[in-house]
């Protein structure tokens, strides 16, 4: 007698595909990002300053993420003093009654940035053993490991910690802005969720179309598909945000400036994935993390967050919404 297929194995092959031409797990990825949808929006509704400090505990993830990630090439960051004056100036931004919020920021990373170069000048580096996987030379062997000594210049390490104060810092300050201005909730949902959505819609769109890839070389799994799709869900995510943020005279106003603004996201939101997987590619890792089921690190599902939110400030202002 011939064995007959389940409905279940079908559910189950068509997932396996989907998670293998996305790269995640994705019942994993949609349970997590409910989750996280959940506690933002309640954060927002209820009380920005809850918000405020739920963007500083992800901040402060991110920063050890990345601590850890760099130390896997021996290179270290300073990772205390970034974080005490990170959450410094993020709280300054919202708690410093000031006229231009944005300035306070500005200061707030220019003051981060240089007591980082500072602390880092008078670290003692010395050279890091690092453990590499040599799987891939000797796939039999799984526990094949060898241990490379590792000693960079110390321009090397000020360097990598500039870039962790721009990226965590800087583009993180960005995030927090939103709520010193007018309709504080609404942009602060364009600034979380659009770039979220953009997520959505390529990963919807490179499952389902995806064929024509956009960069094999820095991420075998983006398409141009998924490009289209990350435009698509990020300008029509403006456009239903805009039309519960604004009157009828004021959307009417302004729905091509919300178009507008959900286009860039959606592409900037990509490419800033991008070149978070060639940061990733060049450290030799998958994700950044493992502390968010089916994403990766709270870096992997910030990286376009981060990328997008200036960007949208500076339209957000720019355009005059």
């Amino acid at each position: 007698m011939g064995h007959t297929a389940r409905p279940e194995d079908d559910i189950e092959a068509k997932l396996d595909e989907i998670n293998k031409r996305t790269g995640r797990n994705m019942v994993q990825a949609v349970v997590t990002g409910a989750l996280l949808v959940i506690l933002v929006v309640a954060s927002l509704i209820f009380n920005t300053q809850i918000f405020l400090w739920l963007v500083i505990i992800f901040v402060c993830i991110a920063l050890w993420e990345l601590r850890v990630d760099f130390s896997t090439i021996g290179i270290r960051i300073p990772l205390i003093p970034l974080i005490i004056m990170t959450v410094g100036t993020l709280a300054a931004i919202y708690y410093v009654p000031a006229q231009q919020p944005a300035l306070t920021a500005a200061l707030g990373c220019t003051i981060t940035a240089a007591l980082s170069v500072i602390f880092s000048c008078f670290e003692n580096f010395k050279s890091a053993k690092v453990e590499r996987s040599l799987s891939q030379k000797a796939p039999h062997s799984k526990n094949n490991i060898e241990h490379i000594e590792l000693e960079h210049s110390r321009l090397t390490h000020i360097g990598a910690t500039l870039l962790a104060v721009f990226y965590i810092t800087v583009l993180g300050s960005f995030i927090v802005l939103p709520v010193t201005r007018d309709h504080p909730v609404a942009f602060e949902f364009m600034v979380i969720f659009l770039p979220s959505l953009g997520d959505i819609g390529g990963l919807a769109f490179g499952a389902a179309f995806g064929k024509h890839k956009l960069s094999p070389r820095i991420s075998p799994k983006k398409s141009v598909e998924g490009l289209i799709g990350s435009v698509l869900f990020s300008a029509i995510g403006s456009f239903v945000i805009g039309v519960f943020a604004y009157s009828h005279t004021q959307f009417a106003q302004h729905v091509v400036e919300l178009i507008i603004l959900g286009i860039c996201v959606g592409i900037v939101g990509l490419f800033g994935d991008l070149c978070a997987s060639m940061l990733k590619r060049d450290m030799g890792l998958k994700d950044m993390g493992t502390l968010l089921a089916g994403h990766g690190g709270v870096l992997d599902r910030v990286d376009s967050i981060l990328m997008c939110a200036p960007v949208i400030c500076i339209l957000i202002m720019a355009l005059g919404l």
